[in-house]
C-alpha cells in the first residue's frame, strides 16, 4: 500500500465531492428557473389554440382585419422568446453536468493510474469518518450518470419543441415534470452528507 497514493486519491475525491455539492446547487437552481418558463410555454400554446378556434370574422373584432395575424405573430414571438430562455437555462445545466463529469473522470483516471500500488484492503477499508475509496468512487459515478442522463432527456425534450407545434408545446410542462427524479437527487444529497466528515478532514 502506498500512503502518498491514498493521500492523493483522498485529495482528488474531496475535490470531486466539493464539485458535486456546488454543481448540485447550480443544477437545482437552474431547474427551479425552468419550471415557470415551461408553464409559460403551455399557456402560450393554449392561447394559440384558442385563437385558432375563434372565428374573429364572426365577432365584433372583425373591424380589425389583420388582428388575427398580429395576435398569432405576437404569440409565436413570445413562444420563441421563452424557448430561447429555456435554452439559456440548458447551458447552466450543461455547465454543471460537465463540471461533475470532468471531476469524476479525473479521479477515476488517477485511481486507474495507481491500481498497481493499491490492494483490495486499501480500496475497501473504511473508518467512522472516511468511507472506502471503492464506495466513494461508486457514489461519484452514480451521481455523474444521473446528471448525464437527466441532461440528455431534458435536452431531447427541448429540441423537439417548435413554436408552431401546439400539441407538443401544450404537453411540454407535464412531460418536463415527469423527468424529475427526486429519489436520485435525495440519494446524491445523502451521499454528500455521508462524506461530510471526510471532506472536512485533511
Amino acid at each position: 500500500m502506498s500512503k502518498p497514493t491514498v493521500a492523493s486519491l483522498h485529495q482528488a475525491l474531496r475535490k470531486s465531492f466539493k464539485s458535486l455539492e456546488n454543481n448540485q446547487k447550480v443544477w437545482k437552481s437552474a431547474l427551479v428557473e425552468c419550471s415557470p418558463l415551461m408553464e409559460s410555454l403551455g399557456n402560450l400554446a393554449e392561447q394559440s389554440r384558442a385563437l385558432s378556434n375563434v372565428q374573429i370574422s364572426n365577432t365584433p373584432l372583425r373591424d380589425f382585419p389583420d388582428l388575427e395575424d398580429r395576435l398569432r405573430f405576437k404569440l409565436l414571438q413570445a413562444t420563441d422568446t421563452v424557448l430561447g430562455k429555456l435554452n439559456e437555462k440548458m447551458s447552466s445545466l450543461q455547465s454543471a453536468r460537465d463540471a461533475i463529469s470532468n471531476q469524476v473522470c479525473a479521479v477515476l483516471q488517477l485511481y486507474e493510474q495507481n491500481t498497481d500500488s493499491l490492494d483490495v484492503l486499501t480500496v475497501t477499508e473504511r473508518s467512522a469518518t472516511t468511507p472506502s475509496i471503492a464506495d466513494m468512487l461508486e457514489w461519484l459515478q452514480d451521481a455523474e450518470r444521473h446528471y448525464r442522463q437527466q441532461f440528455l432527456r431534458r435536452k431531447t425534450l427541448l429540441q423537439m419543441l417548435r413554436a408552431d407545434n401546439l400539441s407538443l408545446l401544450e404537453s411540454a410542462p407535464k412531460r418536463w415534470k415527469t423527468l424529475e427524479s427526486p429519489s436520485a437527487e435525495d440519494c446524491i444529497t445523502d451521499t454528500i452528507y455521508k462524506v461530510s466528515f471526510f471532506m472536512e478532514s485533511q
